[in-house]
């Protein structure tokens, strides 16, 4: 058995069949069965959610293939957020590492060894706050398979305990060191407005944790590990998830089912043309949105 290897963090709450399909591709993984999972499997909210809570918890009880599986099974509905934000710090702090995942992830066999790599070989490069399993569908041309970025994405991720030991969910901290220029770099240079989410995190309007961590990336000058090796697919993007609309884009991404060569860069430095990239794909999907918003109207 493995030692070094991350402990997984699943976190799931009423959809059977996305988390079946999350598991079954996990328990695929060439490592599955030297790692820990700890499976967080959050409380109906009201009763209409009751019965599908109750078919994931049956099912989770019946899940094997791993080197150990610890139910944590919340007693009151604590929300994603809240659930991601105290698993996560409980896992975390007592392993030193961690893998995060949610029930609509399905992975590459080799989700598990890309990250476990990662996390080994920039465990001392404090720079390095975030590894990142999932990337947005950019152009990859002229770009290699693994580079650094500043968006710390929330689908398919790991970092380690005095990374996370920095995150904050107190919005009136970043509303008071961010500038106009920050917010707007933290904007994806205008393109997407991360910003908003946060104010309307500080004015209840919203209850979500990923925006705290990048702004924590982001004014500590910090840097995510990206890939563009295809090793995670969100099947959640349908509209069944409570944060997620339906986005054909990222329904459409192809999994990478064979193991690819990468090779970690030991320069630190934000990648900017991956960066530019970003920005063309978010305008092109406004520009698609608003495209199939016209065609509605035209029905």
């Amino acid at each position: 058995m493995n030692k070094s290897l991350a402990p997984i963090a699943l976190f799931i709450y009423n959809r059977p069949w996305h988390t079946q399909q999350t598991v079954e591709a996990l328990q695929k993984n060439e490592l599955a069965n030297e790692s820990e999972l700890f499976i967080y499997s959050d409380a109906a909210k009201n009763e209409q959610a009751s019965e599908s809570v109750n078919t994931v918890r049956e099912y989770i009880r019946t899940i094997n293939g791993f080197k150990k599986i610890t139910i944590i099974q919340r007693d009151k509905n604590w929300g994603l957020a809240d659930s991601i934000i105290d698993g996560v710090t409980e896992v975390v702090n007592k392993y030193g590492k961690i893998i995060v995942l949610e029930d609509d992830l399905v992975t590459s066999p080799y989700f598990l060894k890309f990250m476990n790599d990662a996390l080994k070989f920039y465990r001392y490069e404090n720079d390095v706050f975030h590894i990142n399993g999932w990337n947005n569908p950019i152009d990859t041309d002229k770009l290699p398979n693994v580079y650094f970025s500043r968006i710390a994405y929330s689908w398919a991720w790991a970092t380690w305990d005095n990374r996370w030991k920095n995150f904050n969910s107190d919005s009136k901290i970043y509303i008071n060191q961010f500038s106009k220029e920050n917010i707007k770099e933290f904007n994806i240079e205008g393109t997407y407005d991360m910003w908003g989410q946060m104010i309307r995190n500080h004015k209840k309007l919203l209850n979500t944790w990923a925006v705290f961590w990048n702004a924590e990336v982001f004014i500590k000058n910090k840097l995510a590990l990206n890939n563009n090796l295809n090793l995670v697919k969100n099947i959640g993007t349908d509209g069944s998830g409570e944060n997620c609309g339906v986005d054909p884009i990222y329904l459409n991404q192809k999994l990478n089912d064979h193991q690819s060569f990468y090779q970690f860069p030991t320069k630190i430095v934000h990648h900017d043309l991956a960066f530019e990239k970003l920005q063309i794909l978010i305008k092109s999907k406004k520009l698609s949105l608003i495209s199939r918003l016209l065609d509605k109207l035209k029905q």
